[in-house]
Order: C-alpha cells, then sequence, then structure tokens
C-alpha cells in the first residue's frame, strides 16, 4: 500500500470515529502509531484488528499474502509499546507477538472472522504473525518495565 493509500485511510478514519469504508467496510480498523526500527521515525498504518475484549486487540502481518512481513512488523519486534487510535480514542498498548500453541489458538479464531486471512496464509511459506495488543493503563517506556501480573507475583 502506497502512502497516499494509507493517507486517505487514516483521514477517513479519523474524520468518522474509526470507521472506513470501501475495502475496509464491515472490518475493525485500528490505526498504529510505531517507531521505525532503524529510522526512528514514527509511521502510522492502518490494520484491520480483531477485538478481543475491551483492553486487547489481535493485528496479523499478513503483508497481502506477500512473503516477507511488512516493515510495521520489524518495528513493534524493535518498539512494543506503541500507540494507537480505535474508534475516537487514543492509547498506549503493549505489542506482544503470539508464538507456538498460543498463536496456534489464535489463529483459527481470526480466519473465522476473516475467513481471506486463510487464503493468504496458504499462498505464503512464511507463517503470518500474529499480535496482541493489550491496553496500558499506566504509561509504559522501553527503560521502565511492566509490572508484574497477579500470576508472576
Amino acid at each position: 500500500m502506497g502512502d497516499d493509500y494509507n493517507a486517505a485511510i487514516i483521514d477517513e478514519f479519523r474524520a468518522n470515529n474509526g470507521r472506513v469504508g470501501g475495502s475496509w467496510t464491515g472490518y475493525p480498523v485500528i490505526l498504529i502509531h510505531q517507531v521505525g526500527a532503524r529510522s526512528a521515525v514514527e509511521r502510522t498504518t492502518p490494520l484491520s484488528c480483531f477485538p478481543l475484549d475491551h483492553d486487547r486487540s489481535a493485528i496479523v502481518a499478513s503483508n497481502g499474502g506477500s512473503e516477507r512481513h511488512p516493515h510495521w512488523y520489524y518495528n513493534l519486534k524493535a518498539n512494543p509499546v506503541i500507540t494507537v487510535e480505535l474508534g475516537a480514542e487514543t492509547f498506549t498498548v503493549l505489542a506482544e507477538e503470539l508464538h507456538g500453541t498460543a498463536r496456534a489458538a489464535m489463529w483459527p479464531t481470526l480466519v473465522a472472522q476473516v475467513p481471506r486471512l486463510g487464503d493468504l496464509q496458504q499462498g505464503t511459506a512464511r507463517q503470518m504473525p500474529v499480535f496482541i495488543l493489550t491496553r496500558q493503563r499506566e504509561q509504559l517506556s522501553p527503560t521502565r518495565p511492566a509490572l508484574p501480573t497477579a500470576s508472576e507475583t
């Protein structure tokens, strides 16, 4: 997707409280603000998302079925604390990639919601990464780790 295309989607998203038409109609859309892993430049990317509960959503690095991960994948791996826009809200999330059985358990749920994901996955040799975006009630920074969860104490 080109910069002009993304800019138009971002403008439409912001003008309509997170709703976008065209090929995006009916899909929840999230804007992720990620910092370039190499460039350190902030970029905003519109993505389809899968709301899981009030504080969590999933996103898939499908890259349209390409053999390569999208650029934002590497940005999230390098800088997982990001800002997102969802609907009319803007907030901080922690992006964590699912691996192994966690990804395997989540994948059928995602494909059930958007069957095209299954088609895209079948058309590429790479496994499409899945991230869980978890809303942070307290600001996190790369130098200050998250507080332990109840299961870790």
